[in-house]
């Protein structure tokens, strides 16, 4: 474990770092929501994807807008996060990408795993996939009810096994969204992934949005969380590679133990999302309220939105008179994640501190 004045000094360093990307963002996540469509029915969905008939945008869309980006902005530092619903729905899924792929841009996925036969693994691989991360959450019994998808589970371990058995991707990876009703089971999963060659599990709390609001009786209670992170950082310990997810201020004590850096919501700062429909937006778990839509590719160039909107992420000061405003860890925290804010009061829905810290 780090120095608490070590980490301190990090901090202080990472707020500078927030502050500068305030006045000049760099682009270094743009996540592609191909589809909202999606074979699974998860409860805890921040899209409430599904049986959704939203209108798409179409390939020749697609490619004028990495045209564009690669002609504005460039490629490199830049990763392209393919998501959904489930992207592989898309029937053009592998026309979007290969032609990512002939421009030089870097991608990966999340999917369900469902769908990923053997000649599907090989195609991502042709395609030019980096990495991917694939979700398992619970053994089969709770997987295939938290998703609402019998058979989901073994269909999902077929899909890693066959990604693994192709062989040659940067990075495979199975996320876990815990729940109060799975987190008994984390070690018996553990037991399964660790006779896995997967390269990373990730595991993040279901978070209070979407669907999930629907479904308060499986949000981690305070007790949960506790343990949940110490259940990572004592793995990481152990030299597993065992990951929290990207969002949330932990405090001192957490802090760089259970991810390999510090927390920074880089929603509108390094992070963009095109929504199925065109919509230019910052992070894709963000509610989706109008004045969070910055533009739409069918109408408007990229890089003139990103470089001259956004202003409402980019602000150095986001909530001075609320909750947040005496609290000592405020310019560590900025008020955590943007997708977990309130955004009526200003105030987190998620805040650890009296939890963690």
């Amino acid at each position: 474990m780090l120095d608490v004045e070590i980490k301190k000094a990090h901090l202080r360093k990472m707020a500078e770092y927030r502050r500068q990307l305030t006045e000049k963002p760099e682009l270094r996540n743009l996540f592609l929501e191909l589809t909202m469509r999606c074979n699974e029915r998860c409860l805890h969905c921040g899209s409430s994807c599904g049986d959704v008939t939203s209108e798409e945008i179409s390939v020749s869309q697609y490619k004028k807008l990495l045209d564009e980006v690669k002609a504005d902005m460039g490629t490199q530092r830049k990763m392209l996060c393919i998501t959904g619903g489930e992207p592989l729905l898309r029937k053009e899924f592998f026309e979007i990408m290969g032609y990512a792929n002939e421009l030089g841009f870097s991608w990966g996925m999340t999917s369900n795993g469902t769908l990923i036969d053997r000649e599907c693994a090989r195609r991502l691989k042709q395609a030019g996939m980096r990495t991917i991360s694939v979700s398992i959450d619970g053994l089969e019994e709770t997987h295939d009810a938290f998703r609402q998808t019998p058979g989901g589970f073994k269909k999902a371990m077929a899909g890693i096994n066959n990604l693994l058995e192709e062989g040659g991707f940067k990075h495979v990876q199975v996320t876990t969204v815990v729940t109060h009703q799975n987190i008994g089971e984390l070690d018996a999963l553990f037991e399964i992934f660790d006779k896995m060659d997967i390269d990373s599990w990730r595991v993040i709390g279901m978070e209070p949005m979407g669907r999930a609001l629907r479904h308060p009786e499986l949000l981690l209670t305070d007790e949960d969380q506790k343990y949940l992170i110490e259940y990572i950082r004592n793995k990481r310990v152990e030299g597993e590679p065992v990951c929290y997810g990207c969002s949330h201020y932990l405090g001192l004590e957490y802090e760089h133990e259970v991810r390999d850096w510090y927390f920074l919501c880089t929603a509108g700062l390094q992070t963009a999302s095109i929504t199925a429909n065109g919509d230019i937006i910052a992070c894709l778990d963000i509610e989706r309220r109008p004045e969070f839509v910055q533009g739409n590719i069918l109408k408007d160039r990229f890089s003139d939105v990103w470089f001259n909107k956004f202003e409402v992420f980019r602000r150095e000061h986001w909530n001075e008179s609320g909750k947040c405003k005496d609290c000592e860890h405020k310019d560590f925290c900025r008020a955590d994640s943007y997708h977990s804010l309130d955004h009526n009061t200003g105030d987190p829905m998620v805040c650890f501190k009296n939890v963690l810290f």
